[in-house]
């Protein structure tokens, strides 16, 4: 493992606490363009999402109506009534995305399948780094607005779904991570620099609570003028 990604890890409170858990769930609130750009705004704007630290699996509940949830696996997502039974199923989700840009509306299950993965990779990030296949490598150093952060370029396997394979961390002398970037690649690929604050420590853990995502440009800086998604976490429990 590269050694600054060791010390983001332990930075947020270790791989040893991490493995001794099995998952985290929050209260979840979202606003921001892309839910209005996707037709499904205020789906998912006040839910509660679980993710898995042992398989990649996570649930939003509920999903709209207040008697779904979602069920979110790389291989197959699926929204679930109150009593257990399925409602809609997608197989091969990844594969429906095929032809799709920024402006291209999401079913259902495309957003099931979008929101799993990326609060599955957000609330596995950095302790990702440790698993078999990804590689990572420091980077040259970048300043933003009068901050110096280290970075952290990642290779992410055939094996483990995200947003992109190839993604970059942002830590600051702490180690905690400020900014995130990657390619949505079922959006088109479009750019996003993604941001973390608010941090709380939960079971020896420490979390970002605030997240904020605008559109990245060219030369690496933030589109600050369009907030394509909010994220804000609280009443954090793990098990």
């Amino acid at each position: 493992m590269d050694p600054l990604a060791a010390e983001i890890i332990e930075a947020h409170g270790g791989l040893e606490r991490w493995r001794q858990l099995r998952s985290i769930s929050a209260h979840l609130t979202q606003a921001g363009a892309l839910w209005e750009i996707k037709g499904r705004a205020g789906v998912l704007a006040d839910t509660r999402v679980t993710v898995s630290l042992t398989e990649q699996w996570a649930s939003h509940a509920p999903f709209g109506d207040p008697s779904r949830r979602s069920e979110y696996t790389p291989g197959r997502v699926a929204l679930v009534s109150s009593e257990g039974q399925e409602l809609e199923t997608l197989e091969g989700p990844r594969a429906s995305f095929d032809g799709h840009t920024l402006e291209t509306p999401w079913t259902d299950l495309q957003l099931a399948y979008f929101a799993g993965l990326a609060m599955w990779t957000y609330l596995n990030v950095p302790y990702v780094l440790a698993l078999p296949g990804v590689r990572s490598a420091e980077i040259a150093p970048w300043m933003e607005e009068g901050s110096t952060w280290r970075r952290l370029q990642i290779r992410f396997p055939d094996h483990i779904t995200t947003h992109s394979s190839d993604q970059t961390l942002y830590v600051d002398a702490t180690g905690l991570i400020r900014r995130h970037d990657y390619d949505v690649e079922i959006a088109g690929g479009t750019p996003g620099a993604h941001y973390l604050s608010g941090y709380r420590h939960r079971g020896g853990l420490a979390f970002a609570t605030s997240r904020r995502i605008y559109p990245r440009q060219h030369d690496g800086t933030p589109q600050r003028d369009m907030l394509v998604v909010s994220i804000d976490l609280d009443h954090l429990e793990l098990s």
